[in-house]
């Protein structure tokens, strides 16, 4: 049973996946980093500051009037958190369109890496072929 383990890890499926769900976690961390701390910043800007994490409403319990969402869960307040569901849902759309742009620019650099090997080298110019040289041969006698 070890040895069939170890033989399973040693495939280089099981080790590619690895590597690609280290990499994709430090990824995750990148383009999160770029949403939250650079992109919706920009939007908050032009939108006025729109920011819907405090919009809940009150199922049951009793919260301050114009407490935040984080008052009210304290509070012990059972709360409809819809504004934390709404940017949830607009920060996965950005972060959607960003992980797009990214994808399609490492395609687009790859396709170029391809279309760049598949070129062939330049040709040296032909010289002339051994039927030309033997007509000049044959020119040059005649005179």
């Amino acid at each position: 049973m070890i040895n069939e383990f170890k033989a399973f890890i040693a495939k280089g499926n099981v080790m590619d996946m690895a590597v690609g769900i280290i990499i994709g976690a430090a990824f995750t961390a990148i383009v999160t980093s770029l949403v939250s701390d650079l992109i919706n910043p920009i939007i908050g800007l032009f939108m006025g500051g729109v920011d819907f994490t405090n919009n809940y409403a009150v199922l049951s319990g009793d919260v301050a009037e114009g407490a935040s969402l984080e008052a009210a869960r304290e509070a012990g307040a059972a709360v409809f958190a819809y504004g934390s569901f709404l940017m949830a849902v607009i920060n996965f759309l950005i972060i959607a369109f960003v992980v797009f742009l990214l994808v399609k620019w490492v395609n687009k650099m790859k396709d170029a890496a391809i279309k760049k090997d598949d070129e062939p080298a330049e040709a040296a110019p032909a010289g002339p072929t051994e039927l030309d040289i033997l007509m000049e041969i044959r020119d040059s006698l005649k005179k």
